[in-house]
């Protein structure tokens, strides 16, 4: 599809009527970009897909009008969240046990709501911003969906999964990560997919501008790929991360119980010594009121060696009001043992956004209806070991603005998960990619530890320095720095991402009905 190359001079022509063979053909090839760009994130790790295919949905709607831009924005993100988030059949119907048309609707439920947000990025740029030119392709349309990213990953609780950004924690882009965070990396990716297009369809002085717009970037990251933000503020710490492995349909059988319980205690007793020990999410099979002296006696064991244990479990606790509340949380069991509470819980899994009515139904039908209460959102870091951790749990380390606050005192990250609950599928390897990008825009070491993997021990380069083996019991150990200072990001977060690319809409949105009311 050409573009007026004169586009600066004034509007182009209105949109032409297509057939409607054609209508369904770039229906199917913006589906298909939007399925591939699941192929970005990992395991397989394709990352140029990370710019080409949003350069492909960019170049679809040049000239397209609005409910056709709508329909292609739709097909392209539905198809990237129904590919690149699978799993949660996996999880809702086959660990659930919900039957398989509930788990089909809601996952289709979240595609199909993370595909409107793109439809209506599509509708308005084709109505309102210019319709071919620079100014749309490398300022408008980038700016535009950059905003529409980061407002999925906030509002209503957010789900910043498959940003865009996560895409590119093994190249040179990941330099950008320390400087404007997740998001200003997404903005790089959707200017570079503009200036591809912009080389389809610009203008001859518009192509050369749009090769020096993709060339930079990697230059630019390339020199900050290995710079320090932040430096070490003390000895190396020696860690082990215990992972139990235990399957997610066994984890919660009471005939499994004391059997975890021993397990873990046994890879504990291995490493004592140890500086740092750091358990998974919710490992001991129990709430931690009923196991007690349990909890007494590894408090007693790890410290008689030098050991702080820090470990993910569930507890509970009686209100003013008198009502029981359960809290899905992490024990640091140091000089004085501290607790941090899990403040982003996961809906349909933590907690029910739904009537009573409906939880009576799912009670009828043996499916989890129990809500934890989340934490604080602003907790102190956890003491251990002499360090201070900025603490996670399962996906809170998806929320990377979430994370700042503790940051000022924090010289290490740490993050409990049980990713058991997603099998042998891509979610354990993006989730562990999200962790890597953590520790970028942090400049911190992260200790990982999960259930049955991915355990890890992450550089503050995002780079992998250790890692357990899949889906068998094991003990990871490896020695982290603690660090000190703050990235840029850390210091500004996402507020100057977000507000250029508030301005940078605006103007697009300024030129395009100023050119309407020039005579």
């Amino acid at each position: 599809m050409q573009a007026n190359p004169t586009a600066g001079a004034g509007p182009a022509a209105p949109p032409q009527r297509m057939s409607t063979r054609r209508r369904r053909a770039r229906l199917a090839v913006a589906a298909a970009s939007g399925a591939l760009l699941a192929a970005a994130f990992p395991p397989l790790n394709l990352w140029p897909l990370g710019f080409a295919c949003p350069a492909v949905l960019l170049w679809l709607w040049q000239g397209a009008a609005p409910r056709e831009a709508a329909r292609l924005g739709f097909a392209f993100t539905t198809a990237t969240f129904i590919f690149g988030t699978y799993w949660l059949y996996y999880s809702i119907h086959v660990l659930g046990q919900a039957p398989i048309w509930l788990a089909l609707a809601l996952m289709l439920a979240l595609a199909s709501i993370m595909g409107l947000y793109h439809a209506l990025l599509g509708y308005v740029c084709a109505r309102w911003l210019p319709r071919t030119g620079w100014l749309r392709w490398l300022v408008g349309l980038p700016a535009a969906w950059l905003l529409v990213e980061w407002w999925r990953g906030w509002f209503l609780g957010g789900f910043s999964w498959l940003s865009l950004g996560y895409s590119q924690t093994d190249n040179w882009l990941a330099g950008f990560a320390p400087l404007a965070g997740v998001y200003g990396m997404s903005a790089l990716l959707l200017v570079m997919a503009g200036a591809l297009v912009t080389l389809r369809c610009g203008s001859p002085a518009e192509r050369r501008a749009a090769l020096v717009v993709f060339v930079v970037p990697w230059l630019a990251g390339a020199l900050l790929y290995r710079h320090n933000w932040t430096v070490p503020a003390g000895a190396p710490v020696t860690v082990a991360v215990i992972q139990g492995a235990i399957p997610q349909d066994e984890k919660w059988l009471d005939s499994n119980r004391d059997a975890t319980l021993t397990l873990y205690q046994s890879l504990t007793e291995q490493v004592l010594g140890t500086q740092l020990i750091v358990w998974p999410e919710s490992a001991p099979a129990d709430v931690a009121n009923e196991i007690v002296p349990y909890i007494t006696n590894l408090y007693r064991e790890t410290r008689a060696h030098g050991s702080t244990l820090v470990t993910g479990i569930l507890r509970a606790d009686r209100g003013a009001d008198g009502e029981v509340r359960y809290y899905n949380s992490v024990l640091a069991l140091d000089e004085a043992p501290e607790w941090y509470d899990k403040a982003h819980l996961v809906p349909f899994a933590e907690f029910f956004p739904v009537p009573p009515f409906v939880r009576t139904w799912l009670r009828l039908r043996s499916l989890p209806y129990s809500d934890f209460t989340p934490g604080a959102a602003v907790q102190p870091a956890l003491k251990a070991a002499g360090l201070k951790l900025g603490t996670t749990i399962c996906y809170e380390d998806a929320y990377g603005s979430a994370m700042l606050p503790v940051l000022k005192d924090a010289n290490a990250l740490v993050n409990v998960t049980n990713d058991a609950w997603f099998g042998n599928t891509s979610a354990r390897h993006q989730h562990l990619q999200i962790s890597r990008l953590r520790a970028l825009e942090a400049g911190r070491y992260m200790v990982r530890a999960a259930n049955d993997g991915i355990s890890a021990i992450i550089g503050p380069h995002g780079e992998v320095l250790a890692r357990a083996p899949d889906f068998t019991p094991a003990k990871l150990t490896a020695s982290i720095i603690p660090m000190a200072g703050l990235t840029p990001y850390a210091r500004i977060g996402n507020w100057l991402v977000v507000s250029l690319a508030v301005l940078a809409l605006a103007y697009g949105l300024w030129v395009r009905n100023d050119r309407r009311r020039t005579p």
